[in-house]
């Protein structure tokens, strides 16, 4: 189901996961226009449940992504299926368009596109992600308790990563694979947790393991690794709002202060798309801030047109 896009909203969301959602939702209880323009490419797709999310732990992500649809729709907002091309600035207002030519003007912005996760390409990796091969141990963890898992050594935060995933399994093992090398530290507080490190490369991913470049084949049920997150949003170079990287080293965001507030005036950000680490519920969360935020910004250049207006006729 898809609403018609209209020519002009006061906020135009891109993005229809849990951040642009509950943005749009606050922005409709504010009696605001608001359209939410969705590529239908959410990040959880292929997980069965949506985990750590109070009062809906295990739903299914389509199903919480449903009931945030009809709920922004019940305050007269629009969810719209498209792919943003790229944004404009025209005068003080912006110009979405879309790849299949629809264009919308908006008042202001809210970037809710979400992230790509890039896999280490190890061949067998991509077609277990998101069942037994997973990278959050909060989302996934308990799901994978006990069994054996192998964390894939693939950027600066596999260390760390093998370190909490050590507290759902005994049985781990850390494949260096293509990480930077581990430090001393590291080797002694894997040592002192029971972590066996193998050295190597991994050639592929089989049913029963991780072949090595060598030929060995180390067991394990499921793997967990961190992938390279590269923010959804190319589409805002017309308005010079650039990607960065993420301090953390874990990939690019599109940098945005606490409230969502990027550096072009009238364009926030929430969700994955400027917090690599949010899970559904902060993400959810931020979209709230960033909407009433929104609001906020509206009433304020609102209320200054009403006190010229009211001057020019005293």
């Amino acid at each position: 189901m898809t609403d018609e896009l209209r020519d002009r909203y006061d906020v135009v969301v891109i993005g229809g996961g849990a951040a642009g959602l509950n943005g749009a939702l606050m922005l409709g209880r504010a009696r605001r226009s608001v359209a939410v323009i969705d590529a239908g490419e959410p990040r959880n797709a292929p997980a069965d449940g949506v985990h750590g999310l109070l009062g809906r732990e295990g739903v299914p992500p389509g199903e919480l992504l449903a009931a945030g649809r009809a709920e922004v729709r019940a305050y007269g907002g629009h969810v719209v299926e498209g792919r943003v091309a790229k944004a404009l600035k025209r005068d003080r207002e912006f110009v979405v368009a879309l790849e299949d030519g629809r264009e919308v003007v908006a008042r202001r912005l809210l970037v809710a596109a979400g992230v790509v996760d890039r896999l280490p390409e190890i061949p067998g990796l991509a077609e277990r992600w998101g069942k037994d091969v997973v990278h959050c141990p909060y989302c996934h963890g308990w799901e994978h308790r006990d069994q054996a898992i192998g964390v894939i050594g693939s950027g600066p935060m596999s260390a760390h990563q093998a370190l909490l995933f050590r507290q759902w399994t005994d049985d781990l093992v850390f494949f260096t694979h293509t990480a930077p090398e581990l430090s001393a530290e590291d080797r002694e507080k894997f040592a002192a947790r029971g972590i066996r490190v193998v050295e190597g490369r991994i050639a592929a991913i089989e049913a029963d393991g991780a072949r090595m470049e060598d030929g060995r084949l180390v067991e394990r049920r499921a793997f967990a690794t961190a992938t390279r997150m590269e923010a959804r949003a190319g589409f805002l170079a017309g308005l010079g709002l650039e990607v960065a990287e993420h301090p953390s080293g874990a990939g690019e965001h599109v940098p945005a202060d606490q409230f969502g507030k990027t550096a072009v005036p009238g364009v926030w950000a929430a969700g994955n798309v400027t917090d690599l680490m949010a899970q559904v519920g902060p993400a959810a969360v931020a979209g709230a801030m960033a909407g009433a935020m929104i609001n906020a910004d509206l009433i304020e250049a609102e209320t200054a047109e009403a006190v010229e207006v009211h001057r020019l006729g005293a």
